[in-house]
């Protein structure tokens, strides 16, 4: 709640730097109802690149990693678990397909809040749904030894901290105190800094993001994994994270590294989304061109013939395995294994 205590003190010396990063978001989120008029075909394979994308990566950035086949197979439903790390996966899978099968999505609460820390767990013993019985703390290990970086407040004050939070915000949000990314940027940076839950903290908090995204109007997070893009600047994270919870107790924390920090995912996912909406809408270049563009600038470094199938609607898988095939002969990617399950990287 500590965000919300002096919305005065805390809403102001917003970075020169960010006004345009927030305006470049507001021109993306209005052109969102233009695509989806245009080019809805489009937008649904979109959809699913992002939601297997989010899945992923979110439960990477927590060390939950989940072999590509295998999170293919749970992301389409399969309902046998091998070990626990698939069935968190299933429980990020859950909560996601929850929030993005809404068109209205309910004010912020706590009942919410604790619902989706049960999805995330139900698979993997039913943990979730709980605040935290006993104190956790945000430590790193980059001296070489177990470091307390930061203290959440203790349990016992723990379901205080984050009512207020919560109430504090959604009056934040109802009266219009700062654009909604710098209220939803500092409801997030509190959520983190309570760390509300034994396990899963950082999952819950990147799935009320997507929350409020969406409740906001800010559609991208449907067509964009914004967890990718975390996963791909995790470093980045944490340090903008840690520079913004320095003084939180007191009241003396500045949001501005965090909120510049979200806002530059937000806007770079506006513009990754663009750009591939003009590639599929392209009519100049060839087919064999958009395959080209794909694969060198915008795929994994890491990919299937079927990541290229899904992220290219549209085009045939014969176009798509002539590309393959002389980029691999001009050295610009290899190939490890033959067939469908054959793993491609760029050079």
């Amino acid at each position: 709640m500590r965000s919300f205590i002096d919305l005065d003190a805390t809403f102001s010396g917003q970075p020169r730097e960010l006004g345009p990063v927030l305006a470049r978001i507001d021109t993306g989120r209005g052109r969102e109802q233009l695509f989806e008029d245009q080019v809805p075909q489009v937008l649904r394979q979109l959809t699913e690149n992002a939601r297997i994308m989010s899945i992923t990566a979110s439960n990477a950035i927590e060390g939950v990693i989940v072999d590509s086949d295998r999170a293919l197979k749970i992301a389409e439903g399969a309902p046998r678990f091998r070990n626990r790390n698939e069935k968190e996966f299933a429980g990020y899978r859950d909560a996601i397909d929850g929030l993005m099968r809404r068109d209205l999505h309910e004010p912020l609460s706590l009942p919410l809040l604790l619902h989706l820390h049960r999805q995330l767990f139900e698979h993997a013993g039913g943990r979730g749904g709980h605040l935290k019985s006993d104190p956790n703390f945000i430590v790193s290990f980059e001296a070489g030894h177990r470091e307390v970086v930061f203290s959440p407040p203790p349990p016992e004050e723990t379901e205080f901290y984050l009512r207020e939070a919560i109430d504090r915000y959604n009056a934040a949000k109802r009266d219009n105190v700062g654009h909604p990314l710098i209220v939803i940027g500092a409801l997030i940076l509190d959520i983190l800094a309570i760390h509300p839950v034994a396990d899963g903290n950082g999952r819950l908090a990147r799935l009320i993001t997507t929350h409020e995204l969406l409740s906001q109007g800010y559609g991208v997070a449907r067509y964009i994994s914004l967890e990718q893009r975390i996963f791909e600047s995790k470093n980045t994270y944490y340090a903008r994270l840690f520079e913004s919870q320095q003084g939180w107790h007191t009241n003396e924390h500045t949001i501005w590294p965090w909120v510049s920090y979200l806002a530059s995912i937000l806007s770079g996912a506006y513009d990754d989304f663009e750009e591939r909406v003009a590639q599929a809408r392209d009519t100049v270049g060839s087919k064999q061109d958009r395959v080209r563009t794909h694969i060198l600038e915008h795929a994994p470094a890491e990919f299937r013939r079927r990541d290229i199938d899904r992220a290219l609607p549209g085009v045939s898988p014969a176009t798509i395995r002539l590309v393959l095939n002389e980029l691999r002969d001009a050295g610009r990617i290899t190939v490890a294994g033959s067939g469908p399950g054959a793993r491609w990287r760029r050079a």
